[in-house]
């Protein structure tokens, strides 16, 4: 089973280093009565650090091909053969109330969808260490102002704190990538928005950088947002989306909850 071929559309790149696989177990630092699932375990290389410390890991894997062999391999892990993206998070949260911690070397082309729906299901997740391309990591944590700023970071800024923990060379991967790789853990915070503010606060963001290099008046003027007078915020909308902060979109999200019609805009 260990010969089995990566498979490209499962953007399958298996990390082979131990030494590597190690680090990342000691970044997710599991306890026994840690809730942690694990996205595409693969052929199990970092499954068999984590499941050293938490006998009740649960793998999510895509990949029928090797769902025989991961059974075999760990006879008390809690595999699911499913889509990560269609993984019930709050159910599995339902279970025990205990938030989840989630691990993974991620295929690089999901990273968005997997890091939005992490957001998306942001109240019963903990923390996530993953595995991402290099130049990803960079926009996960970019700064205000710079050119990496944008959708990602302004997100995971707010509802998370996210780091990069170390850097990674392609040598290290089977089949080996074009790109450098980078391990990133993100920690959820508590006190953000929730509910309807959440939600429009993320169509926002959206919204902003979707013309990143027009005015915010611009931005916000060809999208869902277009029917909104944001001349009363106190927000400046002669800047671009680059140049404003976290407070800034908050800002903007509550003005637009008390002066729009949110079921117009639920509808768009």
């Amino acid at each position: 089973m260990q010969n089995l071929r990566p498979l490209k559309r499962f953007g399958q790149n298996y990390l082979t280093d131990n030494n590597i696989l190690k680090k990342i177990a000691e970044e997710i630092s599991t306890k026994p009565e840690d809730k942690i699932i694990e996205i595409g375990p693969g052929h199990g290389a970092l499954t068999k650090y984590l499941i050293e410390k938490n006998t009740n890991l649960t793998a999510v894997e895509i990949d029928k091909r090797v769902i025989d062999e991961l059974t075999m391999q760990f006879p008390n892990l809690n595999l699911i053969q499913t889509d990560f993206l269609d993984f019930d998070l709050q159910d599995f949260y339902n279970q025990s109330k205990r938030k989840l911690r989630i691990a993974g070397n991620i295929p690089y082309n999901l990273t968005s969808p997997i890091v939005f729906k992490l957001i998306e299901s942001n109240q019963f997740v903990e923390d996530a260490v993953l595995m991402v391309q290099l130049e990803v990591a960079k926009r996960m944590t970019a700064k205000k102002g710079t050119k990496d700023y944008g959708i990602l970071a302004v997100l995971l800024s707010h509802f998370t704190q996210t780091k990069i923990c170390f850097k990674v060379s392609p040598n290290v991967f089977y089949p080996k990538p074009k790109v450098e790789s980078a391990v990133v853990h993100m920690f959820f915070k508590d006190d953000v928005l929730a509910g309807e503010k959440k939600k429009i606060f993320v169509h926002l963001i959206k919204a902003a950088f979707g013309k990143r290099r027009k005015t915010l008046k611009n931005s916000l003027g060809s999208s869902i947002f277009a029917s909104v007078n944001f001349s009363g915020s106190n927000v400046d909308l002669s800047k671009r989306a680059e140049q404003l902060d976290i407070d800034d979109f908050v800002e903007l999200t509550n003005y637009l909850i008390e002066n729009s019609n949110i079921k117009e805009l639920k509808n768009s």
